[in-house]
């Protein structure tokens, strides 16, 4: 398999590089982008400084993991939203509605109750309420409810799971997307991400949008294999801003307890991404634009190492055979050749 020859980043690509970059150029007490935190998190900042220094690659998102816990929005029917926004003298359907949240619980004023991009410290947490602090939850009995009322939450089923806000605990790895200049850089960048084990990296916009002459891939770098999820409580669907951990303490650090291990191995697959990306583009640098896989590189140092024993054989035997006729030379003058 031969080495993917990088062609030159067209216009179009540079000027959009130019202005991402002019944008992560701005403080970072000013900067803000759409994410729960609002800015580049600083576990990734070093990769991402590093893609962008790249000729034809340029990061337009980023996650470098996170923890959270995260409160579905409503799910209220349309209909009742009418009613409450109409104002007296309105006609039916003109009321105000509202987003609503889809399948997941996104939207519809759904809440981060808790997030974190590093390791969870429960030494913060010495106790049940405190746990349930630190992950956002309310303490139940702070709000009046019973030890008894607290240990059957677990054991009740929700009756109505159509308008039931449900509380989840999600543990999501790395995720990368970076604008390249041509399906050649997306490849490149595609395997050093699945060498790296994120297994379900992928890219889209393969061929040039209409009116555009060259293709700029997006190149999405990520892991749903270190991704869980688990449901910890619910909000009742009237409102009235009462949590519900249906869950006990102990599973709660147990969960932290697995959320800590996953950080752990997403920092060792960002690494292994780091060199391997580093490795690919010193080699392309190297072959004057070529850039090789593992395989290839492996098949092209077994072909010269193999030129280079050839060559050590042929010196060695011009060096014999240099020796033979400089012995042969080496007569005396009054040597007697009969």
């Amino acid at each position: 398999m031969r080495g993917l020859a990088l062609p030159e980043p067209p216009p179009t690509f540079v000027q959009r590089k130019k202005r991402i970059l002019d944008q992560l150029a701005v403080p970072d007490e000013v900067y803000s982008d759409a994410s729960p935190k609002g800015s580049v998190d600083v576990g990734i900042r070093d990769l991402i400084d590093e893609v962008n220094k790249l000729e034809g690659f340029v990061t337009t998102s980023s996650c470098a993991g996170r923890v959270s816990v995260f409160r579905e929005g409503s799910k209220k029917g349309a209909a009742t939203f009418e009613d409450e926004g109409r104002a007296d003298g309105e006609r039916e359907g003109e009321g105000e509605v509202r987003k609503l949240a889809g399948v997941g619980g996104k939207g519809g004023g759904g809440a981060w109750l808790f997030v974190s991009h590093d390791p969870v410290s429960l030494d913060r947490a010495a106790s049940e309420q405190d746990l349930e602090s630190l992950l956002g939850l309310r303490n139940l009995e702070a709000r009046g409810v019973d030890k008894a009322e607290q240990a059957t939450l677990g054991n009740e089923a929700i009756q109505d799971v159509a308008t039931a806000r449900f509380i989840h605990f999600k543990f999501e790895p790395m995720i990368l997307h970076v604008l390249t200049a041509s399906p050649e850089h997306a490849q490149l960048l595609l395997r050093c991400g699945l060498q790296a084990g994120f297994r379900e990296s992928g890219a889209v916009s393969l061929t040039a949008a209409v009116g555009e002459q060259h293709a700029t891939p997006i190149v999405a770098i990520r892991s749903m294999g270190l991704s869980f999820e688990s449901l910890i409580g619910y909000q009742s669907g009237d409102e009235d801003d009462k949590l519900h951990c249906t869950v006990s303490p102990a599973y709660l650090r147990t969960l932290v307890h697995i959320a800590n291990e996953r950080f752990t191995e997403n920092s060792k697959r960002i690494e292994r991404f780091r060199t391997a990306l580093a490795e690919a583009t010193r080699l392309s640098d190297k072959n004057g634009g070529e850039w090789e896989d593992a395989q290839v590189r492996r098949e092209r140092k077994r072909a010269e190492g193999l030129k280079r024993r050839e060559e050590l054989r042929r010196q060695k035997q011009d060096g014999d055979a240099s020796a033979v006729g400089d012995m042969s030379l080496d007569i005396p003058p009054n040597a007697k050749l009969t």
